[in-house]
């Protein structure tokens, strides 16, 4: 496995190595030992999936602390723009995001920290989603940043008009709104 700086601290991308022949691909998707060497601090208690269709926006989202999460996201199936938002007031990018496009195809992995909010917006037909967790989730700590908040200026590289949104996620607050507890 690769691990890749972007462009803010203790975001990463992960590229695991794929074996590839003429009956399909092997890779191992997670190995803890790589893990735990690259990420000490790091324990993953749970894995998580979803299915959604072309269009569907889930994020931004993100748990208060001490409930906060960091997540290993990749895509087992189909195309997202997978999107975090730097929330950590003394951060020097407080308020900068990174994205990538995570696909079956690239394999790529995206590693989520506590202290960001996250999104992703499907670009495929379907796409299947999957992703590790190391906290619980807490309703009552549940919170994130509307996905089109104007004080983000987040390119989702598809037309507004095909974007679609929970109520939940469409009723959140602007960045501008929030008070990072990060």
């Amino acid at each position: 496995m690769k691990k890749i700086h972007t462009s803010i601290k203790d975001l990463f991308i992960i590229e695991p190595e794929v074996y590839k022949d003429d009956r399909g691909y092997f890779m191992e998707s997670f190995k803890e030992n790589w893990f735990k060497k690259e990420f000490p601090d790091i324990k993953f208690i749970q894995d998580n999936e979803s299915k959604s269709t072309y269009g569907i926006l889930r994020g931004l989202h993100f748990q208060t602390p001490p409930f906060s999460q960091t997540k290993l996201v990749r895509v087992v199936k189909g195309k997202v723009l997978d999107v975090a938002v730097d929330l950590r007031k003394e951060s020097q990018t407080y308020g900068e995001f990174e994205s990538i496009v995570l696909s079956d195809e690239n394999k790529k992995q995206f590693l989520v920290p506590k202290g960001f909010a996250h999104g992703f917006l499907v670009l495929s037909k379907v796409a299947i989603f999957s992703y590790k967790v190391d906290n619980i989730y807490s309703k009552e700590h549940d919170s994130g940043i509307i996905w089109n908040s104007k004080d983000l200026s987040i390119d989702w590289k598809i037309s507004t008009d095909h974007i679609k949104v929970s109520e939940k996620d469409n009723n959140l607050q602007s960045f501008n709104q929030f008070n990072s507890p990060f």
